[in-house]
C-alpha cells in the first residue's frame, strides 16, 4: 500500500512539474483549438446563410427579368454582385445583367459585367461562357485585339469549337480571310457530326472558298 502511495505521489509530482513547465502553453493551445473550431462553425453557418439569401435575391432577379422590369433587375443583380460576390449566384447575375444591357445597347456596361464574371466565376463552364460573350461584345465594339486576347484564354474542350468559330469572326472582321478560314476549320474539326451549328460553320468556310475538313 505504501508503495502504491509512493508511486501515486511520484506521478502527481511529475504532473505538477509538467504543468508548471507546459501548462500555460497547453492552455493557449487549447484556446486556439476552441477558437478555430468556433471560427470554422461560424464560417460554415455564414456560407450557408449567404447562399440562401443569394438564392432569394437571384429569384427576384429572374422574376424581374421575366416581367421586363429592367430597374428591379438591375437592383437585384447589383445586390448579388456587391453583397454576395462569393456565391455562385453573383457571376450568373452578371451574365444576366450583361444580356440585359446588350439588349439596351449599353455595350460598355455589358462588357464590364462580363469581365467581372470571367474574373470571378469559380465554375469553368460559366467562366468560358462569360469569355465567349465578352469576346462577342468586344467584337461588336470593334475591339478586335482585345477580343482575340479574350479568346486566347484557356478553355474546356466542350467550348473549343465556339472559341475557334468566334475567333474566325474576329479575324474576318480584321480582313484576314486566310486566318479566319483556319479558325473556322479548327472549329469545324472540333464539332460532332450531329451538332446543329456545324452547317453554319460549313457555310462560313464555303464563303471563304475551299472544302470543309
Amino acid at each position: 500500500m505504501a508503495t502504491y502511495d509512493l508511486d501515486e505521489q511520484e506521478r502527481l509530482d511529475e504532473l505538477k512539474a509538467w504543468w508548471k513547465r507546459w501548462g500555460s502553453l497547453a492552455m493557449v493551445g487549447l484556446a486556439v483549438v476552441i477558437a478555430v473550431a468556433a471560427g470554422w462553425r461560424y464560417w460554415q453557418n455564414r456560407v450557408a446563410t449567404q447562399s440562401l439569401e443569394a438564392a432569394a435575391v437571384y429569384e427576384q432577379l429572374t422574376q424581374s427579368l421575366a416581367a421586363n422590369d429592367a430597374k428591379a433587375s438591375r437592383e437585384a443583380g447589383a445586390m448579388l454582385i456587391d453583397q454576395y460576390k462569393s456565391t455562385a449566384y453573383a457571376p450568373r447575375a452578371a451574365l444576366l445583367l450583361a444580356k440585359l444591357n446588350v439588349g439596351a445597347k449599353d455595350l460598355k456596361s455589358a462588357q464590364a459585367q462580363l469581365e467581372w464574371a470571367a474574373a470571378n466565376s469559380k465554375e469553368p463552364a460559366l467562366r468560358d461562357l462569360a469569355r465567349l460573350r465578352l469576346a462577342g461584345v468586344q467584337l461588336d465594339q470593334k475591339q478586335y485585339d482585345a477580343a482575340l486576347k479574350t479568346l486566347s484564354a484557356t478553355h474546356s474542350d466542350a467550348f473549343a469549337f465556339r472559341f475557334h468559330d468566334l475567333k474566325g469572326d474576329v479575324l474576318l472582321a480584321q480582313a484576314k480571310p486566310a486566318e479566319a478560314r483556319a479558325a473556322y476549320q479548327a472549329a469545324f474539326g472540333k464539332m460532332a457530326e450531329d451538332n446543329p451549328y456545324r452547317n453554319i460553320v460549313e457555310l462560313k468556310l464555303d464563303a471563304l472558298g475551299g472544302e470543309a475538313k
